[in-house]
């Protein structure tokens, strides 16, 4: 299934959304992604210890809990949504007293508890995936299998598993992807990596608005005028070389009003923020195969790679060598 899953819906190298959320949650790129349906008869009951970084479930009929290791078990039903992040392992089942018969691992390699295969058993054409074609049981899963350094942020954020209720939340995005997810057209693959795309950011945004997300400064900070402001020019223009003064130009208030504000929202002051933002951007662009520390350096506004070099290591504690060598 490996195989099969991972060719499925992989993202392409370009920025995908133009609000600062969108930024913050996926930056350059995605490094790959799938979607498919799982349609099921119960009993049935699936171990994840896939660890991607996120995953995005959506039921469209019957009903599914999510039973993480540690934490509660928590119940979908039809049009309730559900985000995992890793590196929590977890059981999807029809119940939640029922024990696992296929094992999802690193890869999307999915095996049986003999660790054997059940590839060609499970597939029933195209982007369907299950123990009958069938099956009461249809669910949606979108699984992003790698992520940017700039998504860590995004990822310390979020709890191991959160679940939106239809009762309370609703979105026109789960009825189209069910119905594109089983188109074969042109060019579907990066219609359903959209669909994936814009689905879990609506999710986020409406959990991060409940009292128990808890919503980290960084997305508090869009609603604050002046700290959204500054952080749109910063995300905007990376390369530029923002001083206090400059900044707080571009953003219409005084040098002191502006550090003020943006520590108290953001929790650290703009310009150690301009250095993290740059040296985030730099680790993803590192990871491209066509990038060096040059060309990084000299998109990012570092007067030279050993600039680039120095300021990465002293807030990374590596080089960009070694970055890239643990990224590749």
């Amino acid at each position: 299934m490996a195989e099969t899953l991972s060719s499925m819906s992989r993202l392409p190298n370009e920025e995908l959304f133009v609000d600062d959320f969108g930024g913050l949650l996926d930056g350059p790129r995605a490094r790959g992604a799938f979607t498919l349906r799982t349609v099921m008869t119960p009993p049935w009951s699936l171990r994840i210890l896939a660890e991607s970084p996120i995953t995005v479930l959506a039921m469209v009929r019957g009903h599914a809990w999510v039973v993480p290791d540690h934490g509660e078990p928590v119940r979908l039903e039809v049009g309730d949504v559900a985000v995992t992040r890793a590196p929590e392992h977890y059981n999807v089942a029809d119940e939640p007293t029922t024990e696992p018969d296929v094992v999802v691992h690193p890869g999307q390699r999915c095996c049986n508890l003999d660790g054997e295969s059940v590839e060609e058993e499970m597939m029933h054409g195209l982007r369907t995936w299950g123990n009958d074609p069938d099956g009461s049981t249809l669910m949606l899963v979108g699984a992003y299998e790698s992520t940017s350094d700039i998504s860590e942020r995004l990822l310390r954020a979020l709890p191991p598993v959160l679940s939106l209720s239809h009762k309370t939340w609703q979105s026109p995005l789960v009825s189209l992807l069910c119905d594109e997810v089983a188109k074969d057209a042109p060019g579907q693959a990066a219609v359903l990596d959209r669909l994936v795309d814009l689905l879990l950011i609506a999710v986020l945004r409406a959990w991060f608005t409940r009292p128990e997300a808890e919503a980290p400064t960084w997305y508090r900070a869009q609603s604050d005028p002046v700290v959204s402001r500054a952080l749109q020019a910063i995300q905007k223009e990376p390369a530029q070389a923002w001083t206090l003064d400059e900044l707080s130009t571009e953003v219409g208030v005084s040098r002191a009003a502006l550090a003020r504000q943006f520590q108290d929202v953001v929790g650290e002051s703009p310009m150690k923020f301009v250095t993290s933002w740059r040296l985030a951007l730099a680790a993803d662009m590192l990871c491209e195969p066509e990038e060096t520390v040059g060309t990084v350096a000299d998109r990012l506004g570092y007067s030279t790679p050993f600039a680039l070099s120095k300021a990465f290591k002293r807030v990374r504690g590596i080089s960009p060598q070694e970055h890239r060598a643990r990224r590749g």
